[in-house]
């Protein structure tokens, strides 16, 4: 492992803290009890597609700047006509599913672990509405979250990453940002942050032309490998 000077820990939470598509499937399994599995899956998928569809127009300039909780309002639109349900009642709570997804069974512990040593800030292209329940669900704790929403744009920008690099107040090269998603991690690495990729069962798997700083099976791992990199044993911790 390179050799790493950390001041911070930057987390995408979307995929990597919480499992996205687990919370999406059961908001649709809540809307539409009698869907089989096959049907569920495919509705999910279209929701996805909406979702990364709508995400990129805004990077490319072909869309304003709309949150998640726009685009999750969209999605869950077309998934209910999908799936044959009128109830504005209904769709709305659908669309509300990105607030109660479930963490990965690693996170909470995770975070408390890592927290004993690093300011954790998270960095999220959730809307700063949509972070709020989304944190209180899933009980994630931080010294700080920022929404993509304060950059009016989403992640890979590099406005986004700039959010964490200003509110720290260290170098970029002082940051390590913590994703699932090797795109995320990229679009970090392109303003000088250090990488650590947490491989997750959703997440974006690294190319063979990747080259980040750790790469951790869970976020157990990613503590134990921080800890051998500045010279800490498995038990040791900081004291004040």
């Amino acid at each position: 492992m390179p050799e790493l000077q950390i001041d911070a820990l930057v987390f995408d939470v979307l995929g990597t803290l919480v499992d996205e598509p687990a919370g999406i499937r059961g908001g649709i399994q809540e809307l539409a009890p009698s869907l089989d599995e096959a049907t569920t899956e495919a509705l999910l998928t279209r929701w996805q597609e909406h979702i990364d569809h709508e995400s990129r127009r805004v990077l490319a300039g072909g869309r304003p700047y709309a949150t998640t909780e726009a685009l999750d309002r969209e999605a869950a639109r077309i998934v209910a006509e999908a799936a044959g349900v009128e109830d504005p009642a209904a769709v709305a709570t659908l669309a509300l599913a990105g607030r109660r997804l479930p963490p990965w069974p690693d996170t909470v512990a995770g975070l408390a672990r890592l927290a004993e040593r690093f300011p954790l800030i998270g960095l999220s292209n959730a809307s700063r509405s949509a972070l709020l329940g989304l944190n209180a669900h899933a009980g994630l704790r931080w010294h700080q979250v920022l929404s993509a929403e304060e950059a009016r744009t989403y992640k890979p920008d590099p406005a986004v990453y700039q959010l964490a690099v200003t509110a720290s107040g260290a170098p970029p090269e002082r940051l390590l940002m913590v994703a699932a998603h090797a795109w995320d991690l990229r679009g970090a690495q392109a303003l000088g942050l250090r990488t650590a990729y947490v491989a997750r069962p959703v997440g974006d798997a690294p190319a063979p032309s990747d080259r980040f700083d750790v790469y951790a099976d869970d976020l157990t791992d990613l503590a134990v490998q921080l800890d051998k990199a500045q010279g800490l044993s498995s038990g040791e911790r900081p004291t004040g």
